[in-house]
């Protein structure tokens, strides 16, 4: 089977795979990462295809090529992936949903909209079923995520920009000490993830 890993980051859930170098591909968007894979899965035979960070959901790849794309949390072209599977070929992606972390971003942010509202379980599917594939698996969740130190809420919402916007220590200063203050009160700051599974296969 010929494989691509869409988004691999660092390949290490690629790894996890075992599959045969020769047969595999994989796309990344970030350049530390693509300057780690040169020397890591790069020097094992796999193919890695460097993509420009404004087309993340490219895929360089022949058309009728592939027999599985997977992808766990990159972006995402539904009619690309159907040109580039075989029939019969599966599509295997968990997302990070449109409202990840929603109710910490308007703490935030009382303006704050989702940067891809879009990128739900019911618009995906309906965009897979439209094109004809069949849907094996699609499932959500919300699981909790709870923070027990006002440093790593500012840890995480300094990496995540698209999900907190223009935050800073400064500019968030307010906001900050109140959550400090119920966390002192309360032991912990809980908010809720986003996530979905898909599973299809081009009929």
């Amino acid at each position: 089977m010929q494989l691509l890993d869409m988004g691999t980051g660092g390949g290490e859930l690629l790894k996890t795979f075992h599959h045969a170098s020769n047969r595999t591909q994989v796309t990344e968007a970030w350049q530390p990462n693509n300057n780690l894979l040169k020397y890591t899965i790069g020097k094992q035979g796999i193919k890695v295809h460097t993509l420009q960070t404004k087309h993340e959901d490219a895929l360089p790849v022949k058309n009728d090529s592939l027999n599985m794309i997977t992808n766990s949390h990159a972006a995402l072209n539904p009619k690309l992936i159907k040109d580039k599977l075989k029939t019969g070929g599966y599509f295997i992606s968990q997302q990070a949903g449109a409202l990840n972390n929603y109710s910490l971003s308007r703490f935030f942010d009382s303006d704050y909209v989702p940067a891809y509202p879009d990128n739900t379980l019911l618009k995906t599917v309906a965009d897979f079923q439209n094109l004809g594939f069949e849907i094996l698996l699609s499932k959500k969740s919300q699981p909790s995520m709870t923070f027990f130190d006002i440093g790593a809420i500012i840890y995480y919402a300094s990496i995540i920009p698209w999900e907190f916007p223009d935050f800073s220590v400064g500019h968030c200063l307010s906001q900050l000490t109140q959550l400090d203050q119920l966390i002192q009160n309360d032991g912990s700051v809980t908010t809720k993830e986003d996530r979905f599974i898909l599973v299809t296969r081009k009929m």
